[in-house]
């Protein structure tokens, strides 16, 4: 039994694996900021499904150093030594959140995407997964000829660069309030909200109700704030394929993707994603699929938990 984990800065899931990772036998979803520390959470879900765990492997967004993710969005660590003392077990595998997405994507079927281009239909080579969420994540896949090997990097903390004179403008509206302006101050949930203040002369809006505002059309300084947002990320998601030479596709993850499926297929991204000059050509081979199934960084942590406990359980 293998204990997966998936913590991140809105929910923290846990749940029960009996040596299919496929397969999830209990799953709980707590509110990340409602508990003081992941083993306050850790010990709530043993308390309602004891079990004879023999593993545990946790995905957490930030980057794992030392046995240990200070998680970037959140006030309390994951540490690797006393996630292993509350459980008993020498067996605890810490990775990043989008390292496990692109374990999990491996595991995911036709249905749990949706194609937003189709690119070349015999695409093979490196994969790349860019997800919007609480934060921004970004994770590789190499291809060795054979196989898929998922790797983490914090490339969503790398510097925004302006496309245009709106864009611009939104960097030094940034600078000036954070100093340095990532690509997650840009497009994350509280980017969406940073972006809305910028457009609408300092308004505040929770970002759902700023995406929601937008889908429906009742807001236009909303419908403008994600229709930069949504430029922007097609952007960031080309120069990580570009970066990656992610040939075999690129997968945009995050609890917000999928909720603004709608923008996304309107054209701005893809047209954003493909921009490039000389390299326009191949950027438009590569398949782009939206994730649509939420647990794939949790059947992603599964999967690489289950290297713990030997290829029998693979």
């Amino acid at each position: 039994m293998i204990l997966a984990g998936d913590v991140g800065g809105t929910n923290t899931r846990l749940a029960l694996v009996d040596r299919e990772p496929r397969s999830i036998e209990a799953l709980e979803i707590y509110p990340s900021r409602s508990h003081a520390s992941f083993e306050e959470i850790l010990r709530a879900f043993v308390d309602a499904h004891p079990a004879s765990i023999e593993a545990a492997s946790i995905a957490a967004a930030g980057p794992v150093r030392d046995g240990r993710v200070d998680v970037t969005n959140l006030a309390w660590p994951v540490d690797g030594i006393a996630v292993g003392t509350l459980l008993g077990l020498d067996n605890v595998l810490l990775l990043n959140d989008l390292e496990a997405n692109a374990w999990g994507i491996t595991a995911l079927g036709p249905d749990d995407f949706h194609v937003l281009n189709a690119g070349d239909p015999e695409a093979v080579g490196n994969m790349g997964v860019c997800s919007v969420g609480t934060g921004l994540g970004e994770a590789g896949l190499y291809w060795d000829g054979e196989r898929h090997h998922p790797f983490a990097c914090e490339g969503g903390h790398t510097d925004f660069a302006a496309r245009d004179a709106l864009q611009a403008g939104l960097y030094e509206f940034l600078a000036s309030q954070y100093g340095h302006v990532s690509y997650e101050r840009i497009f994350s949930g509280p980017g969406l909200r940073n972006v809305y203040r910028y457009l609408g002369a300092g308004r505040e809006l929770p970002p759902r109700e700023i995406a929601r505002a937008a889908l429906d059309g009742s807001d236009e300084t909303a419908v403008r704030a994600l229709d930069l947002v949504v430029s922007a990320y097609g952007a960031e998601a080309g120069n990580l394929a570009l970066k990656l030479m992610a040939t075999g596709g690129m997968y945009l993850g995050g609890g917000v993707s999928p909720r603004i499926l709608p923008k996304l297929e309107q054209g701005s991204f893809m047209a954003a994603f493909v921009d490039k000059g000389r390299f326009r050509e191949l950027l438009g081979a590569i398949p782009v699929r939206v994730i649509l199934n939420d647990r794939t960084a949790l059947i992603g942590a599964a999967l690489a938990g289950a290297r713990l406990l030997g290829p029998t359980s693979a």
